[in-house]
Parts: structure tokens; sequence; C-alpha cells
């Protein structure tokens, strides 16, 4: 089917008090596996190419956007594709011809003014071109190869009254709120601050996403849902669960060389991870 809008998914989403599962790809495998395992749980996905997996890919964005795109219009589920963690003005003005129908701008790294200012003329321009646009306020941490944040630091967490003012500053359409998870988390060990959550969802119109999701067990899961959360972004579980089941095969198979053989094998197992989140999410609204 075509590609759906991924704001369509999310406000979908939001309006039911539930949350689209939005996985990061790197390789065609993780494309594959990301929509089989849609495909199981007969639910809509995101599809999301960070700009640190175009720079992985020679800095070139279309090939495997070009392949998410192929691979989506042969789904029978819902699919959007979304451009995660842009910092480059270049990249972000590739997105539109690429096929992606929204983009994640991230200027948090920045003191908060320039923050706001520069995801304002982001906004503006993805509005221009019909994209959604979502943003993040606060210390998530866990990219770029950076020392894990302490998601419990002082000055980490989102606050509500800043991030009114920088939605209505900015016009993105979705926000990126700092919790207590944190990228790149390979033990399930998050804790996320709910009455924070609580806080934040009646203090803003647009749909709230949730970063680092890999590190939070399904029991927060179910509960950043409930409390307002209609966008979960995943990425560190799927490599995990690839690594694991390739490590685990040229173990018992030593002699093996044939590539398809363990990208196989690491594929299903992505799958098998996406289909087990989605059910975990679909829990929240009673799916």
């Amino acid at each position: 089917m075509p590609l759906v809008p991924t704001g369509e998914l999310v406000t979908r989403a939001a309006a039911a008090r539930a949350a689209v599962a939005a996985f990061n790809v790197i390789t065609l495998e993780h494309i594959e596996a990301v929509i089989a395992g849609a495909e199981s749980a007969g639910s809509p996905v995101v599809l999301q190419i960070s700009e640190n997996a175009v720079k992985f890919r020679y800095g070139r964005l279309l090939p495997l956007a070009r392949a998410a795109v192929t691979a989506a219009e042969r789904a029978t589920v819902p699919v959007g594709l979304h451009l995660d963690h842009v910092q480059s003005d270049d990249l972000l003005r590739q997105a539109p011809d690429a096929g992606f129908g929204s983009v994640m701008y991230d200027a948090a790294r920045l003191p908060y003014a320039d923050n706001l200012t520069a995801t304002r003329a982001a906004a503006d321009w993805a509005h221009a071109q019909g994209l959604w646009i979502e943003a993040e306020l606060g210390e998530i941490g866990g990219k770029d190869g950076r020392p894990p944040l302490d998601a419990h630091a002082p000055g980490a967490r989102t606050d509500p009254d800043r991030a009114r003012d920088f939605v209505a500053g900015t016009g993105v359409d979705a926000l990126a709120v700092a919790i207590g998870s944190a990228h790149a988390m390979t033990s399930r060990t998050a804790v996320l601050d709910h009455a924070l959550l609580t806080r934040l969802s009646a203090a803003l119109s647009v749909p709230l996403v949730l970063h680092g999701s890999s590190g939070v067990p399904d029991q927060g899961l179910l509960a950043a849902v409930g409390n307002g959360i209609a966008k979960v972004n995943v990425g560190t579980a799927l490599n995990a669960a690839m690594t694991g089941a390739i490590r685990d095969f040229l173990a018992a198979r030593p002699e093996a060389v044939d590539s398809r053989a363990y990208l196989g094998v690491g594929r299903e197992a992505m799958a098998r991870e996406v289909s087990r989140i989605i059910g975990v999410l679909s829990r929240a609204d009673g799916g």
C-alpha cells in the first residue's frame, strides 16, 4: 500500500490514547524485519532513518530511503517513513524528494534560545514542504558515541512550562520529551518519571514522543502510553536482537561463510522483537 504520513499515524494514535511504534533501520534487513514484524502484529509502523544511519551509508540518503519506500509500498499494513535526529540542514532539505513524510529536527544540543530559533526555521521550511516535524526538548542523551547521560540529573528533564513555550514558539507538530530514558541502552532498566509525563501531557496539545525506548521495561512503556506518549522510538533493541542471533549462529557454525544464512537469522530475530514490542504497546489501548 502507499506510504502513510507519519503525522497521520501519530495523530490517530494520540486520539485513541495509544502509540505507534517507530523503529530505526540501518540495513535492508532492518527494513524487511520491521515490516514483517508489523505485518505479523497487524499494526501500522514507522520506519526511521537517522542522520547517523545516513553517515554509516557513506553519507548517502537515497539508497536506504528508496529501499524503505519500495518495501513499504508492498507492505500489507500502513507504513510511515521518518527522517530521525536530523542536525544537518542539507540533509533536512533532502527529505521530501527521498519520500519522507516527516522529520525529527534535533537542535536539543544547543542552548534553549538557539534550539528554539533553529527549530522554528526548520519547522517553517518543513511545513512549506508538507512535512510533519518533531523536535526534542531536554537531555535524553546517549547519541553520537558520547558517554551515557544521567537521565536523572538536575536539569535533564523537560520542563512543562518551557515545553509549552517551545512548542508555541517553534510550531512543531510533536515533541520528544526527556522523562528518564536514554538512547543506546542495552539493559531495560530505565525508570520513567510518569508524574512529569502527566504534567507534560496536560501542558501540551501536540503528541509526545518517547526516545530511548529500548531501555524501558514493558510496564514502563505501558504506563508511558497511558500517560500521553503517542510515538515510541526503538533502535537498540533491534540491533541487540540481530547481533545476538548472529553471534549464536556463528558460534554454533564456525565454518559458515554465506552471509545470507546468518543475516536471515538476524532478520528473523529482529522481526520477532518488532512484533513483541508492538504487542506490548497494543495492550495500552486494550488491543
